[in-house]
């Protein structure tokens, strides 16, 4: 018997030091995506803690996590086993932030200048219902077939698709939510955001306040090779930068979201591994990266805040669009940006219009065409800050269709040659769901 007790104690001390060196250090960004999950969801969306735990997060290791809600003082905080405790505190007009132990939570900030549309118009150029419109070339049939394919059936979470949106020239064609979503529902695009931050260069390139073929403007570049790196370069994900982007374990990424105070300087320390245009390597610290860039372009702060609102997000209607901020007050242009389903919709609308919003030119129609062609060494599949189907990765589906793209299968669909914008909010990845049997559904419909 003491030979068994000797056994097992040894067996233990092997299991604590093995947990100590693999999962030990990953507590941290464990508790710290709990956290930030919980006051996202919560404070910007009106989740319950229950909704968010069995959604949300309900992914291996951040299931582990133990949360709470300080409805009051608007933050969360999460720990593992007691370890590792992690805050969330929410500001309206600049969302939920990740901090440490020592950010001034009674500092004053600033939050972006807001303004809604405010007309009678019916969506998508205005805040009204849209119109009940039936084409005559539309097999509606099929149509409810394909999105009603995408969710799962009571009781099954398997596909998880929390809403999907088509429009077809303008106007919405079909339109349907999980249980406890709806239209009002604010989603996390993750990813997505990419696409936001890339968008808002268009803007000041057709504003004429930037040249994005020019070296990027980091001083820290200045005398080494990095000073060839380009916006270009950056918005193409192939400035050559050293970067790790893999969330099954401690990375650059997951470091940045998670421990960073300013993200925007995550990816400008990293030295170069290749020169610039000869290596595509994915990176939302190069997304980051571009939104301290953004910040430079301003005077103030308060400028680089507004900016985004009111010359693009609120300008064509997104009144739901929240794009938080990290500790140091810039947006994470990588992955915070929350909307309704009509909102992103909206976004993909802009896009397949090129740039002209009821009338107005918000970016040169070119720019819509630079983020669709092809980034050297990405085999067809990105574009600048979009992804693409021109090498067939959804081979029913038309290949001048390109998309923003964010973690667990979110998507804004753009497909040009078929006047559609299609909006896909969930929570799996390309390997669980069938997105190409979804596009097929939707485009075969079209009597065209």
């Amino acid at each position: 018997m003491k030979k068994f007790f000797k056994i097992l104690g040894i067996a233990a001390v092997l299991f604590l030091l093995y947990f100590g060196y693999t999962t030990y250090p990953k507590l941290d960004l464990i508790s710290g995506f709990s956290a930030k999950s919980m006051a996202s969801g919560h404070f910007i969306d009106h989740r319950t803690q229950e909704m968010i735990e069995n959604g949300d997060n309900d992914i291996p290791k951040i299931d582990w996590a133990n949360n709470s809600i300080n409805e009051g003082e608007q933050f969360a905080t999460a720990s593992v086993f007691g370890l590792k405790k992690r805050k969330a505190i929410y500001r309206e007009g600049l969302g939920a932030t990740l901090i440490n132990d020592d950010f001034d939570v009674s500092k004053p900030y600033e939050v972006p200048k807001r303004t809604k549309l405010e007309n009678n118009l019916p969506f998508p150029y205005g805040n009204g219902e849209p119109k009940d419109t039936v084409f005559s070339t539309i097999n509606y049939a099929q149509l409810d077939a394909a999105v009603a394919n995408a969710f799962d059936k009571k009781g099954v979470k398997n596909k998880r698709t929390r809403s999907i949106l088509v429009i077809y020239k303008d106007k919405i064609i079909a339109e349907k939510y999980d249980t406890g979503f709806n239209k009002d529902s604010k989603i996390l695009g993750w990813s997505m955001t990419k696409s936001i931050t890339a968008t808002l260069f268009g803007i000041l390139q057709k504003q004429g306040k930037i040249d994005i073929y020019k070296p990027a403007p980091i001083s820290e570049w200045a005398n080494d090779e990095r000073a060839k790196i380009t916006i270009n370069d950056l918005l193409h994900m192939n400035s050559g930068l050293e970067w790790e982007e893999d969330y099954t374990k401690i990375c650059d990424a997951t470091q940045m979201l998670f421990q960073a105070e300013d993200m925007t300087r995550s990816q400008l320390l990293k030295p170069a591994q290749f020169k610039p245009n000869t290596h595509w390597n994915y990176s939302s610290g190069t997304s980051n990266l571009l939104s301290g860039i953004l910040r430079k372009q301003f005077k103030t702060h308060q400028e680089y805040l507004d900016f985004w609102y009111t010359n693009f997000i609120d300008k064509i209607g997104m009144n739901s669009m929240v794009v938080e901020t990290d500790m140091a007050g810039n947006y994470v242009g990588s992955s915070y940006s929350w909307a309704t389903t009509r909102d992103w919709a909206k976004f993909g609308l802009l896009y397949l219009n090129k740039g002209n919003w009821n009338g107005e030119q918000l970016f040169d129609e070119t720019w819509a065409k630079y983020v669709a062609t092809p980034t050297k060494g990405s085999n067809e599949k990105y574009g600048a800050h979009f992804w693409l189907n021109a090498g067939g990765r959804y081979p029913d589906a038309p290949r001048d269709l390109y998309s923003a793209n964010g973690y667990q299968g979110q998507k804004v669909f753009i497909i040009p040659s078929k006047d559609l914008v299609i909006v896909r909010m969930g929570l799996t990845e390309d390997e669980k769901f069938d997105f190409n049997g979804l596009l097929k559904g939707i485009v075969g419909s079209l009597k065209q």
